[in-house]
């Protein structure tokens, strides 16, 4: 799937906290974020979520990544929070309610290519059982909503 997306995220650096560390977290999610640190906040961006989308098939937490980024989508995008320890290990853990003392991992994306719902089926897609639908789909390959075979 050809999509155009912007992400943004941030991830603030407490004065007990090791900034090596927090970049090594975000880093450990999404690989390809370009990251800048401004005061007590890392900053990053990215063009692209496939590395993030390999970890949810990996894990298997399609169905709670598609009711996370669903939960919090406008007509320009979704965010979400993600637990910096967890992504220090390169675990996807969705932050829900208050932040953690030390703060949460904000992502910001936003989607001009294609609708926000077909980039979210794209990133997480529905499941069965907690497998992708299409059983023909191996694991790797993207999905492409508008492909007669993908």
């Amino acid at each position: 799937m050809i999509y155009s997306i912007d992400v943004r995220i941030e991830a603030p650096v407490n004065d007990t906290e090791v900034t090596d560390r927090v970049a090594d977290a975000v880093h450990n999610v999404f690989p390809e974020a370009n990251l800048t640190h401004e005061s007590g906040l890392l900053v990053a961006e990215a063009h692209t979520l496939d590395p993030f989308s390999d970890v949810l098939h990996e894990q298997e937490i399609l169905d709670t990544a598609r009711r996370v980024f669903r939960d919090n989508a406008t007509e320009t995008g979704f965010s979400f929070r993600l637990k910096k320890q967890a992504a220090y290990e390169g675990v996807v853990n969705f932050a829900v309610g208050n932040p953690d003392e030390l703060g949460d991992i904000a992502v910001e994306v936003t989607v001009r290519e294609p609708e926000v719902e077909a980039f979210i089926d794209y990133l997480a897609p529905e499941t069965e059982d907690g497998a992708p639908v299409d059983p023909d789909r191996e694991y790797g390959d993207r999905y492409d909503p508008d492909a007669d075979d993908y």
